[in-house]
């Protein structure tokens, strides 16, 4: 312990001051034991002392449950929190001692988190070193606990004496917890749950029923729970946002560009339309492009309510059946759609494409537009392909020819990555699941936003202004020494002395011509790579080949285009007067004075609810595929292996996606040893080898909608599932004091899960 006063001066009982600096100056947890023990007290003294600390408490002077002891509105040095919110992505804890509702406000602690741990989530328990720091407390966590508080997602299911039991929906959460109070929730509904008690088993009750966890929108319901995803607006919130969107656009500093035939393209299902897109021949074999995007920072300014909600929420969450949107619909489907025919307010990257695909000569500028038609990417495919297409589309696919060509000497990373594309009925009921088809439609949208997303990161650069650069950085050294490892297993090699580009890697897959040995290589490849976010210090985007990259394309549903196009408002003199009349809504639309001076905590933040939303719709889409093969239970797929374990291998059917395991018990007697290098299970008498890339035949053998789990199992040369003959000898089943079996663990249920409405499984 450091800094502790000298006990041999103490005699009898400590003075309340005393005992409150040895309780300061402690570096471990302090209890009676340990302050009789520094001041040396024995026998009727530690009986006062006792007495001493009832009265200090009662007093205010000092806090603490049980043995433990710290001075009120201090804290012991190492202790478990409890995280309570996410604020800007920095969580924010109370002591697990302390309620929110406790009638004293327990102390707040700012939680620093270190770079390579999993974020953490409101409702996770750490054990965390604490200090002070000015006025406040920050938290460095030292590891992660089991989870014992905050909400769960279940299913409501009675065992055969009419207990009811929570069956999770997670499929990382293996076992049922009992239900001390239902809340009036019926067999088989989906409910949200919390600990009944401190002690698991406490078990759970249930706060809120969210009805029949198979019915439409269900599923991406259980991933906004889950995921704990902001979906509802505050009434403040609400009407801030209205009053918004009846600012007038018609204002002098705007250009006027309603007579320019814009062109927003879009899929056919778009619930938003923030981008827009126009190209007319220069005469030389060039183009004059504009890239039209709503003016989102006119709406919604920093520091008002509008943009707090939007500064949490990140971005926007896209699910087959609804969107969480990152702003209030009044505003991200209305007043800032860029809709047919409707003056609209935007933010505009004029540029200049020469007849070799490069850009230069941009500026941005505020102005009004009215966008010519509203086109599905499928109909401006149809059009060009049947040779249909109005100038407009015409002009718009030349000059991408040309965008293309840039792109090409730049050789960007390409990766066939399919996207799932879940279709739904007009009861939300699924109609199709498929992958959506890459049509030169979406290049020429895309490539026209990826060259004004560099023109706005260049512009702010020439500025020496802030800027929020979206960031994608090299495979780092270790990933790199992965890969060449793995190369070596399938006769390829990486030479790590060389420059590591994008194009490397497509050279590499371009060379294969066996379609299964590319999809080794490719998955190989995209395991290598880094995950792009956002950040104030430009490094580069990799993938892209760019220098300098920033999002300014989509302000509607992303937080960090918002913060471009602030940027852009100051950097170049943009800023609009306050219409009269909005007294209400903050004057500036360009950035605050704190993200002026220090963008990293923002952008920190809104790297996390990105990959936030990304779990979830991937969660979501798991849900929704699992639901879709459900009635496909026994048939068999051409499947491709995308990860190895020692306790089997992960597969994905192919052209539709949804990962399950095939446990390594099925694959017969043989033992089968796990090469981490090679990704690949070896049998060790035949050499049997399933590796990653590998595409196999596979039975499906369960598949569940409520977790999204799905499970395979091998088959013969005849279709037929391989008989497990090396099972492992299974424990004799556990009985209670009456004799009878038990069902799971302690008697409850145990991994029960749902393969129909509300049924029970007995």
């Amino acid at each position: 312990m450091a800094n502790r006063p000298n006990t041999r001066k103490f005699v009898g009982l400590p003075s309340k001051e005393q005992v409150l600096e040895f309780i300061k100056s402690s570096d471990t947890t302090v209890g009676k034991r340990e302050i009789a023990k520094h001041f040396r007290l024995k026998g009727q003294e530690k009986i006062a002392l006792k007495a001493l600390l009832k009265d200090m408490a009662e007093e205010g002077l000092i806090d603490g449950r049980k043995s433990a002891f710290h001075r009120m509105g201090g804290l012991p040095k190492v202790t478990v929190l409890r995280i309570v919110e996410i604020d800007e992505g920095e969580p924010v804890a109370i002591p697990e001692t302390c309620q929110p509702d406790d009638a004293t406000p327990p102390p707040r602690l700012r939680v620093i988190e270190k770079k390579k741990q999993a974020a953490l989530r409101t409702g996770d328990r750490i054990l965390a070193r604490t200090e002070e720091a000015g006025r406040g407390w920050i938290a460095h966590p030292m590891k992660k606990l089991p989870s014992q508080e905050g909400a769960v997602l279940g299913v409501i299911e009675l065992d055969g004496s009419g207990k009811a039991w929570l069956a999770p929906v997670d499929k990382k959460i293996r076992n049922s917890s009992p239900v001390s109070d239902t809340g009036g929730a019926e067999e088989g509904q989906l409910v949200l749950a919390e600990p009944a008690g401190r002690s698991p088993r406490a078990g759970v009750k249930v706060i809120e029923v969210l009805g029949d966890p198979l019915a439409p929108r269900s599923y991406s319901l259980i991933a906004i729970h889950k995921f704990g995803i902001p979906h509802t607006f505050s009434d403040l919130v609400l009407k801030e946002a209205n009053a918004a969107a009846r600012l007038p656009v018609s204002e002098d500093k705007r250009e006027d560009l309603t007579h320019v035939p814009i062109l927003a393209i879009d899929p056919a299902d778009a619930r938003d339309h923030d981008d827009a897109i126009f190209a007319e021949p220069d005469g030389k074999g060039g183009f004059n492009a504009l890239v039209a995007i709503a003016d989102v920072s006119y709406y919604v300014r920093p520091g008002g309510a509008l943009d707090r909600e939007a500064r949490r929420r990140g971005n926007s969450v896209y699910f087959p059946d609804r969107v969480v949107p990152m702003l209030p619909e009044v505003l991200s489907a209305d007043a800032c759609s860029l809709r047919q025919d409707e003056p609209r307010a935007a933010m505009v990257c004029h540029m200049h494409i020469s007849a070799e695909g490069l850009v230069s000569n941009w500026r941005f500028s505020r102005a009004i537009v009215k966008i010519a038609e509203n086109v599905a990417y499928e109909d401006a495919q149809e059009r060009i392909d049947s040779g249909k297409a109005g100038d407009n589309l015409k002009h718009l696919f030349a000059a991408w020819k040309a965008l293309e060509s840039a792109r090409s000497e730049r050789d960007p990373l390409e990766l066939e990555i399919p996207e799932r594309r879940v279709m739904l009925d007009e009861q939300g009921r699924i109609a199709e699941i498929a992958v959506r088809e890459r049509l030169d439609a979406h290049r020429v949208v895309e490539d026209f936003m990826i060259a004004a997303n560099v023109a706005a990161a260049k512009a702010l650069e020439a500025k020496a202004s802030p800027v929020v650069y979206r960031i994608h950085e090299p495979p780092t050294r270790e990933k790199l020494i992965a890969l060449r490892e793995y190369f070596e297993t399938i006769g390829k090699k990486l030479a790590l002395g060389q420059v590591i580009t994008p194009g490397l890697f497509n050279r590499m897959m371009k060379d294969i011509s066996d379609e299964g040995e590319k999809a080794l290589v490719m998955e190989a490849v995209l395991r290598s790579q880094t995950q792009a976010y956002y950040g104030p210090q430009n490094v580069g985007h990799f993938g892209l080949a760019l220098g300098s990259y920033a999002h300014f394309t989509s302000p509607i549903r992303r937080y960090a285009d918002l913060l471009v196009h602030r940027a852009l408002v100051d950097a170049y003199g943009l800023e609009q007067p306050k219409p009269k009349g909005t007294l209400d809504l903050p004057p500036a639309t360009g950035l605050s004075d704190r993200d002026r001076e220090d963008l990293t905590r923002i952008t920190d933040a809104i790297s996390l609810t990105e990959r936030r939303a990304m779990e979830a719709e991937r969660d979501t889409i798991d849900r929704y595929v699992a639901a879709w093969l459900s009635a496909r239970v026994g048939e068999v797929f051409d499947c491709r292996i995308t990860g190895v374990q020692k306790f089997g291998f992960f597969a994905t059917i192919v052209r539709l996606g949804g990962d399950g395991l095939v446990p390594v018990s099925s694959l017969g007697r043989e033992f089968f040893r796990h090469d981490e290098a090679a990704h690949a299970l070896i049998g060790e008498d035949t050499g049997q080898r399933y590796a990653v890339g590998d595409v196999l035949k596979l039975r499906l053998a369960e598949a569940n909608p409520l977790t999204g789990a799905l499970k395979f199992e091998p088959v013969d040369s005849e279709g037929q599932p391989i008989e497990p003959r090396g099972r492992r000898p299974q424990p004799k089943p556990r009985r209670d004091r009456q004799g009878k079996h038990m069902v799971g663990k302690r008697g409850r249920p145990g991994n029960i899960r749902h393969q129909g409405r509300g049924k029970k499984k007995r």
